[in-house]
């Protein structure tokens, strides 16, 4: 027998990957009665009800929120305090109000004080997704074996956190309840500062006289071609990463620069033990990654 739905009503702000692939994970599991889509542009609301990713499409945020019992705010962070302010007066009483960004501190600054006090507010980030985007793009599966990380503020209803954290459960993820501030530093090491690595990696190639366009492409190796697919996220979610993560991101980017001098320093100097020891290090690193199915 098939569990009983969660939510009768589940709102998506913005069906890109991640709001698509919720859509695909909720029709997969039964979670919801109803889900309600909104996104910007007609032919994204064309093709989530092409999809069937939802069973009504608003073209306002406010519309999409009405009656919900959870809303998840699936868009970037630069559009959270616009969101917040168009749906305030239209959440229902008691529902969740979260989101998927992967920077927390700045959601809770700027989503937080503009909802109203009568609904539970707990930001999430599931760490997970591709270089596509777009309604296309999503699939059920995105979440299976992942990690969703759930920033609630102090206080946050506990009954509320836990009925959140079953759904990402129910969608395929672990699930880490985690203090927002130690989440951006810890993503601002293991995904923002790879990010920025891959876009200026990408850059400085594509940028060398000597080098043509068409060679870059022909003699890929296969580490440029990891950057590659890395550099080629959404380049407006990623701005916005940065922008909202720019602490944590550029003390990790100081930390990063002394290690590239010294590893300079080791080829220069023909340091061979320093460098084998350091990609001994690097190697287990990954063989844990893939041991614990993340990889």
């Amino acid at each position: 027998m098939a569990e009983k739905p969660l939510f009768d009503r589940v709102a998506l702000i913005g069906i890109g990957l991640i709001g698509s692939s919720i859509a695909h994970v909720i029709r997969r599991e039964r979670m919801a009665g109803h889900i309600s889509g909104h996104a910007q542009s007609q032919r994204t609301r064309d093709k989530a009800v092409e999809l069937k990713l939802v069973d009504s499409i608003h073209d306002s945020a406010a519309a999409a929120v009405k009656d919900a019992d959870l809303v998840i705010v699936c868009t970037p962070m630069g559009t959270y305090a616009a969101i917040g302010a168009a749906i305030a007066a239209d959440l229902k009483p008691g529902a969740i109000v979260s989101d998927v960004g992967s920077v927390k501190q700045s959601v809770i600054r700027d989503l937080g004080p503009l909802l109203p006090d009568h609904v539970h507010f707990i930001p999430g980030h599931p760490i997970a997704g591709t270089e596509h985007s777009g309604p296309e793009s999503g699939f059920a599966e995105l979440f299976q074996g992942r990690w969703t990380v759930l920033t609630p503020p102090p206080g946050t209803d506990e009954a509320a956190v836990e009925k959140l954290a079953e759904f990402w459960r129910r969608a395929g993820s672990q699930v880490e309840v985690m203090e927002a501030g130690h989440h951006d530093k810890v993503l601002a090491i293991t995904s923002h500062l790879p990010h920025l690595i891959a876009y200026c990696i990408v850059g400085t190639v594509t940028d060398l006289e000597e080098v043509t366009k068409s060679e870059v492409i022909k003699f890929s190796a296969s580490g440029f071609r990891d950057f590659t697919r890395i550099a080629a996220s959404d380049p407006v979610m990623w701005r916005d990463v940065f922008l909202n993560n720019r602490e944590a991101v550029i003390e990790m980017l100081g930390r990063f620069t002394e290690d590239l001098t010294a590893l300079q320093r080791s080829i220069r100097w023909g340091e061979a033990d320093k460098l084998e020891d350091l990609f001994t290090r690097t190697r287990a690193i990954r063989r844990g990654i893939i041991d614990a199915k993340q990889a």
